[in-house]
């Protein structure tokens, strides 16, 4: 039963990520049609912005999460 966090874990963070690839690519292709190379920078510089923020706000949910369960007395070791 150990296992199965770590698959939906794994799988939905697979979706997510091809669903983001594929989101990214077509408007990348959409800007790339319609306005040239500075509308696909912006969006390249858009799309870095947002993977940063996504990121960081992962690792302060984590933080946050920990630390609750710390404040609650669960015992979050790995071992």
């Amino acid at each position: 039963m150990e296992w199965v966090p770590t698959v939906f874990i794994a799988f939905k963070v697979s979706v997510l990520a091809i669903g983001m690839f594929f989101a990214v690519k077509w408007h990348y292709d959409k800007a790339k049609r319609e306005k040239g190379g500075d509308s696909q920078r912006a969006v390249l510089r858009t799309t870095g912005i947002v993977a940063v923020v996504f990121v960081l706000l992962v690792v302060v949910l984590l933080l946050l999460t920990f630390g609750l369960g710390r404040a609650l007395g669960l015992d979050l070791s790995f071992s």
